[in-house]
């Protein structure tokens, strides 16, 4: 690629790795005209296919809206886009999920939520309950007075005189 068109596309990027993949929910938050005014737009569905590199990327975000499959694509590098969050990671085997647009219900369309694996700490490197709390020294300790017994109140079960 020509040295002049590569540096001006890398003077406008804006975000650098995407955090999400194939699969995952995402919350894409949009920034919308209206006039003079501009709100936040939130636009929450299932990333089904991610196409480019760089500059040039973008990927495309199916939901359910009213019975309707809505799917709408985005530019990745876009100003429009404030913040992506990932909702769910889904657990796919394919890298374009076109086959969702046949599934109708919502039911039809959910994606396995990828596991995470738990680290176990080895034994020795977690720090013991004594060693988190810093010792006092006992005059630094004040003593507190016990509080008095409530005084027992009669209950209902008994006689009455």
């Amino acid at each position: 690629m020509n040295a002049v068109i590569q540096e001006i596309e890398n003077s406008q990027v804006i975000r650098t790795k995407p955090t999400f993949r194939v699969g995952d929910t995402v919350k894409v938050h949009l920034r919308i005209k209206e006039g003079e005014k501009e709100r936040i737009q939130v636009y929450e569905g299932v990333v089904i296919a991610m196409k480019g590199t760089g500059t040039n990327m973008r990927f495309t975000v199916r939901k359910i809206s009213y019975g309707v499959g809505v799917e709408k694509t985005f530019f990745y590098q876009s100003p429009m886009i404030k913040e992506i969050v990932t909702a769910r990671e889904g657990k796919v085997r394919r890298a374009k999920l076109f086959y969702l647009r046949d599934k109708i219900s919502k039911k039809d369309t959910r994606i396995a939520e990828k596991r995470r694996g738990v680290v176990v700490p080895v034994e020795g490197t977690v720090p013991t309950a004594e060693e988190l709390v810093p010792q006092l020294a006992p005059e630094e300790v004040e003593a507190k007075p016990a509080a008095p017994a409530a005084e027992a109140a009669p209950t209902q079960d008994a006689p009455k005189a």
